[in-house]
């Protein structure tokens, strides 16, 4: 009996380690399974047409067969479209890269999110500017909503008491949604944060307009919250 094939999957590659001396083992991350292992037979030989195909940040589609838990690879396209980052944005890139890998489960598709990747991937590879930093809060932001890691925006996460307007408040990573101190800087005033929970409902791009105006005071707290999950 024929193993069952993955034909023509997007993908993007996430992580690669030494197999043997031609081989790799992928982590990648696919459109429809989710974040999946493969084994590239081979890839490390010069004469692979693996080799200049299996790098991260580029759009692909790979088939594959479905072994026990490491599938073996058949065949790896590029899809084009973009360029490698570089400089800071490439290591944006693989920052994203290591969420995935820390904070998704094998085998647990999530389309939406990586049609988000894909997106931020295409914004770090162009001549983002300013873009940069608003980007990857609304990819943090709506990652932790995805997987269900992210408290509601819109009251306090203890009490579930409304938020007052002009009161700050602090996003931490045991109490959630909280009344700010004198210590949490970056706190955000109640209706910067029910204006963030509006803008996560209605997708990436009402959230990447909402976190332009707080990506400063979002990063540490997004920083803080995504370690204590990983």
């Amino acid at each position: 009996m024929s193993a069952k094939r993955v034909s023509d999957e997007p993908a993007f590659v996430l992580h690669s380690y030494d197999w043997s001396e031609s081989s790799l083992i992928l982590e990648t991350f696919t459109r429809h399974r989710g974040r999946v292992a493969l084994v590239a037979k081979g890839a490390k030989k010069p004469s692979s047409n693996f080799r200049p195909v299996l790098l991260p940040l580029q759009p692909l589609r790979i088939t594959y067969t479905l072994g026990d838990e490491i599938h073996p690879l058949k065949g790896a396209e590029w899809v084009g479209g973009h360029v490698m980052p570089t400089g800071g944005a490439l290591l944006s890139g693989l920052y994203l890269n290591e969420l995935l890998l820390r904070l998704t489960a094998r085998d647990d598709p999530h389309a939406a999110l990586f049609d988000l990747y894909a997106g931020v991937v295409r914004v770090l590879a162009s001549e983002h500017g300013d873009a940069l930093e608003p980007v990857l809060r609304a990819f943090e932001l709506l990652l932790l909503r995805e997987l269900g890691l992210l408290p509601g925006l819109d009251a306090e996460t203890l009490t579930l008491a409304p938020l007052v307007p002009e009161t700050r408040y602090a996003l931490a990573p045991e109490a959630g949604l909280c009344i700010a101190t004198a210590q949490d800087r970056a706190a955000l005033t109640g209706l910067q944060w029910q204006a963030l929970h509006q803008a996560l409902e209605q997708g990436y791009p009402a959230t990447l307009r909402a976190c332009a105006a707080a990506a400063a005071e979002l990063k540490p707290q997004l920083r803080a919250l995504l370690q204590y999950h990983c």
